[in-house]
């Protein structure tokens, strides 16, 4: 407020000592006689340049100036349509990783329980296999136990007929011999499995 009294007072200063300023010796802008003529051309310099400001350079910035906010405005609704897809893209692609791993585990454990069946197949069989090759070789040590002293008594009487040849230079009875060996055989039967 006080600027504004301040002004109005130096301006009518202006106004009312117009002598003072009409000096041939001063700056004519400030000869109060050209002030309507300087007056004109101001308002028609400026008013033509508020003119052609209006009418022509600011609906230009104005127009680029709203294009820039819409441009704006739909580049941020397509950041956040983008934004929306990917976090949905991202959802399903974390889905699809779930049901991978899942999928995974699944034929992981029916793997390994189809490796397990096999394993226990294939170990059944083979203890089958060993069992009967245990009772095969079992029967065998018998039949060889078995005819074991018959062998010992053909083998024993065969070397000691021949032994007894050497030794006396006479032929021997098999059938004397044969009984000497089966007597004795007996005895060792008795001493080794306890009958």
């Amino acid at each position: 407020m006080l600027k504004k009294i301040t002004f109005y007072l130096i301006q009518f200063s202006f106004l009312s000592y117009g002598k003072a300023f009409a000096s041939d010796e001063g700056m004519p802008q400030l000869n109060p006689e050209f002030w309507i003529s300087q007056i004109f051309w101001l308002i028609l310099a400026f008013g033509s340049l508020y003119i052609l400001l209006a009418k022509f350079i600011l609906p230009k910035i104005s127009n680029n100036l709203e294009a820039r906010k819409s441009q704006i405005a739909e580049n941020i609704e397509a950041a956040e349509k983008k934004r929306e897809e990917s976090d949905k893209k991202l959802k399903d692609y974390e889905k699809i990783i779930n049901d991978a791993k899942n999928e995974a585990k699944n034929i992981l454990n029916q793997a390994r329980e189809k490796i397990l069946r096999n394993i226990n197949s294939k170990k059944e069989s083979l203890e089958k296999e060993i069992d009967i090759e245990i009772k095969k070789a079992e029967k065998e040590i018998l039949d060889f136990k078995n005819e074991s002293p018959e062998k010992i008594n053909k083998i024993a009487i065969e070397t000691s007929t021949d032994l007894i040849k050497k030794i006396i230079g006479a032929e021997v009875n098999n059938s004397n011999i044969s009984a000497i060996v089966k007597d004795i055989s007996k005895k060792n039967e008795r001493k080794y499995y306890g009958n």
